[in-house]
């Protein structure tokens, strides 16, 4: 007899869940340093047009194969599309979610460690001493990453109502509001004025470089979670009656506000400390601490809050990117979803531990990267571009249109025309030049 799939517990803990895989490190780190190289306010409006014509359709299409499907992201285009080729989108899904996966814990290790030194007393001497310090180091950052995982595992152990969505009920709030709060004080350091400018005022002749759009859509792409797997997964333990215009609407404004409000806490402790916004992977390790350095009376209190946030923003995704494979575990093998669960979370360790070595203490290269580099490279510039791509394409030229409007609630939506003409002709091509960029740059 088979076994009935789960299903989420209520819409919002359906939405929250997608927005805790939506907002991660990407929103805190990469967002705030793709913002600052990319000209500030130019590369946000870019990058709000890219959510809107892009990420909203490539969304719904995925949302709309897991419900129609209701089954894991490979066997999702067995069912649909049997013996064709647009099973590879799902393979390509299951393998970018184990990639990111395996060195998403490393970093998100390093967040409990630094919440760990902060308690503690917060980062002493020179913060990019202490990082290279930590980061270079065998056995430590290996034991946060150990720990960071096996949160993860025991979440994802726990389901999808009792744990992916119970987690993400009580891990988003806490998020915004450490979020906002962290924002708010931020502004009252002295860099509001010069922040907000360059936040929210254009810079037209940034809209003539081409790499601010490259890199905003790209941005757009990632941050949604899109083509890696996740939004087709979650969308597979939805029930018919929800309506999922609306719930992709909330993801992606929630997400954005997310983004912004983070930018909010970045840029105005930047500009009063005088530092320069283009700051790239040190930001949040090794410039931030030294902000908090500076910050009299309060600065661990500021450090503890700040990596208590990336610390959960990471473990909101990391949950989603483990329920890719255990949702495919579970179904292929048969297995039960504690043994599924412990049995890959624990192979997705091992395969991140070269990631943390990497990073000073043993010298492992792939193509002249690092090996934590060459992973994030993989995935990010091959693997989810080319699997969004296809399921792109798939959805809206190999699909039936009556069936995908139907899955996706668009049946007597008056904007449907223009969300199918962007999804078919808009969508894919941007996701091309997204990719082939990403190759030339790699």
């Amino acid at each position: 007899m088979k076994k009935e799939r789960e299903q989420w517990g209520s819409r919002w803990g359906f939405i929250l869940a997608a927005m805790g895989s939506a907002v991660g490190l990407g929103n805190i780190w990469r967002f705030s340093y793709a913002m600052g190289a990319g000209g500030g306010s130019t590369f946000l409006i870019i990058y709000l047009l890219s959510v809107l014509i892009i990420g909203f359709p490539v969304m719904l299409i995925e949302f709309a194969i897991g419900r129609r499907a209701q089954t894991d992201a490979i066997d999702a285009f067995k069912k649909l599309a049997p013996k064709s080729f647009w099973v590879v989108a799902g393979g390509m899904g299951v393998l970018a979610a184990f990639i990111i996966l395996s060195f998403y814990g490393v970093i998100g290790g390093w967040s409990l460690k630094y919440i760990f030194t902060y308690i503690t007393g917060g980062v002493s001497g020179d913060t990019e001493t202490y990082f290279n310090g930590f980061v270079g180091s065998t056995i430590e950052p290996i034991g946060w990453q150990f720990l960071f995982m096996g949160i993860t595992i025991a979440i994802v152990m726990l389901g999808v109502q009792k744990g992916i969505e119970a987690s993400s009920k009580w891990m988003m709030p806490i998020l915004s509001i450490l979020l906002i709060l962290l924002a708010i004080y931020s502004l009252t350091l002295g860099g509001a004025s010069e922040a907000m400018t360059f936040m929210f005022h254009p810079d037209w002749s940034a809209f003539s470089d081409p790499s601010v759009y490259f890199a905003a859509v790209g941005q757009a792409f990632f941050t949604l979670s899109l083509g890696m797997g996740i939004m087709l997964t979650y969308g597979s333990y939805l029930s018919p009656k929800e309506k999922l215009p609306s719930s992709a609407v909330y993801i992606i404004i929630l997400d954005t506000l997310f983004a912004v409000i983070a930018g909010l806490v970045v840029f105005p402790a930047l500009f009063a400390f005088d530092i320069d916004p283009t700051q790239g992977p040190g930001l949040v390790f090794v410039v931030l601490p030294t902000i908090f350095q500076n910050i009299s009376g309060l600065g661990a209190i500021v450090g503890v809050a700040f990596f208590i946030l990336l610390a959960l923003a990471a473990l909101s995704s990391a949950i989603s990117l483990l329920e890719v494979t255990v949702s495919y575990l579970i179904r292929r093998l048969g297995v039960s979803r504690k043994f599924a669960t412990i049995g890959i979370g624990f192979v997705i360790f091992l395969v991140g531990v070269p990631s943390s070595l990497s990073n000073g203490a043993v010298t492992i290269k792939v193509f002249g990267d690092p090996f934590l580099d060459f992973m994030d490279k993989f995935s990010g510039n091959l693997l989810l571009p080319l699997g969004g791509l296809i399921i792109t394409l798939y959805g809206t030229w190999s699909w039936k249109s009556n069936e995908l409007l139907e899955y996706a609630d668009l049946q007597d939506a008056f904007y449907a025309p223009a969300l199918l003409f962007f999804a078919k002709f808009v969508a894919p091509i941007a996701i091309l030049i997204i990719l082939i960029f990403g190759m030339l740059n790699w």
